[in-house]
């Protein structure tokens, strides 16, 4: 009797396990399609909207191949130059590892900052999506220093003196700054102790990475995504799958055309080729430079004269572009109607480019007074035009409506 009983309870507890793992199967499921197949995209969103995606296909690709080149990195300042060119010639395929992550690493930035402009032209920080602006301002902090730490790693002339320039920086922050120093040099200067904690931090900060773009992707599907009309209300909307899904994989398929074409035929044309000289404290290179998507905003830290204004102008002017939200004052989102905000826009990219040009060149005349004017011009964009000009738009549109 017992025993009966024993096997009625067995079946019950097993049958109730099936159904409860069954249940989480179809909830797991059910957010899944809700996030992935039926999640509802406004219907006239352009090819422009196609940038988050390729930048979330990127960070896949630095974290695939950055696991693997992990395998055959030694980060020891005797052994990691050869342990790089170990990875080229004897691993097999390791040359197609190297430069798809030193590559790839282009490339998910300028995905990213095409997602961002697109972002600054429609409107897509005005309310309610402060939040999910901000989270994807924080996100390009966090690449920024993933980044830079990772063109340390090779240990080039160019990686090893990028990092005593970049972390000497610290220095100019009162009081703590010397201690922040040593603190991220581990010694007295960019050591061995250096190369450990960056390798160390490089491998786990894309993880990071990963967890706030989560927390983006999430705000975004609270929120609802944007529109190049800017309207709230009554738009359209088409299921995620097939239409947004084909239109993502059109994107994918140029954009990887493009990075395949870098790969094979102009691997090292987006790198700097003082790299491939192994680092040596006591040879300094003619002209230190960041990597190619850093060079605006070096540019603005090196416009300032005074080396803690131009760190702090160096963050502030990231800090900015996370500020958007709060420093605009217009009422209309999209630039298709804001024809002034439109020139403007199209202003600040190219001032932007300009910024970047003067980053790699020289500190000297006339490169010093370009950059310093294009910096100014930059700040008082997003400090005093962006904000007069919602106010005047306001201002203009109530004397439309009095009339």
């Amino acid at each position: 009797m017992l025993s009966f009983f024993s096997n009625q309870k067995f079946r019950f507890e097993s049958k109730f396990s099936f159904m409860r793992i069954r249940w989480q199967k179809d909830q797991y499921l059910a957010i899944l399609n809700n996030h992935a197949v039926d999640y509802p995209m406004p219907s006239n969103q352009t090819y422009m909207y196609v940038f988050g995606a390729l930048a979330l296909l990127f960070l896949v690709v630095q974290i695939l191949t950055g696991i693997f080149l992990a395998m055959h990195y030694t980060p020891h300042v005797d052994l990691a130059f050869a342990s790089i060119e170990h990875i080229m010639r004897d691993v097999n395929n390791g040359w197609l590892l190297r430069y798809a992550h030193a590559n790839g690493a282009s490339f998910f930035f300028i995905a990213v900052y095409l997602h961002m402009a697109r972002g600054l032209y429609y409107g897509s920080y005005m309310k309610p999506r402060e939040h999910l602006w901000a989270s994807g301002v924080l996100i390009f902090l966090v690449m920024m220093g993933t980044g830079f730490i990772g063109y340390v790693l090779p240990w080039g002339q160019m990686s090893f003196w990028g990092a005593t320039v970049i972390t000497n920086l610290a220095s100019a922050i009162p009081l703590v700054g010397p201690a922040i120093v040593d603190w991220l040099w581990g010694g007295f200067s960019v050591d061995n102790a250096t190369l450990n904690r960056f390798f160390s931090l490089h491998y786990l900060l894309p993880f990071l990475i990963v967890g706030l773009v989560l927390v983006h992707i999430a705000l975004l599907h609270a929120v609802g995504g944007t529109n190049p009309l800017g309207m709230e209300q009554n738009i359209d909307t088409i299921p995620f799958y097939p239409y947004a899904y084909v239109k993502d994989l059109l994107a994918v398929v140029v954009f990887m055309t493009f990075f395949v074409f870098f790969l094979y035929f102009y691997p090292n044309a987006m790198g700097h080729p003082d790299n491939y000289i192994p680092a040596n404290p006591m040879v300094t290179p003619a002209h230190i430079v960041p990597e190619w998507y850093f060079l605006p905003f070096y540019a603005i830290l090196r416009s300032i004269p005074d080396k803690l204004g131009g760190v702090v102008a160096m963050v502030g002017a990231i800090v900015l572009i996370g500020l958007m939200p709060w420093l605009n004052t217009s009422e209309v989102r999209s630039s298709e109607f804001r024809p002034i905000y439109r020139k403007l826009f199209w202003f600040l990219m190219a001032d932007f480019l300009v910024l970047g040009w003067i980053g790699q060149n020289e500190v000297e005349t006339p490169y010093i007074e370009v950059g310093q004017l294009a910096t100014v011009i930059y700040f008082a964009f997003f400090l005093f035009l962006v904000p007069a000009l919602g106010k005047l738009e306001t201002i203009l549109m109530n004397i439309k409506v009095s009339k």
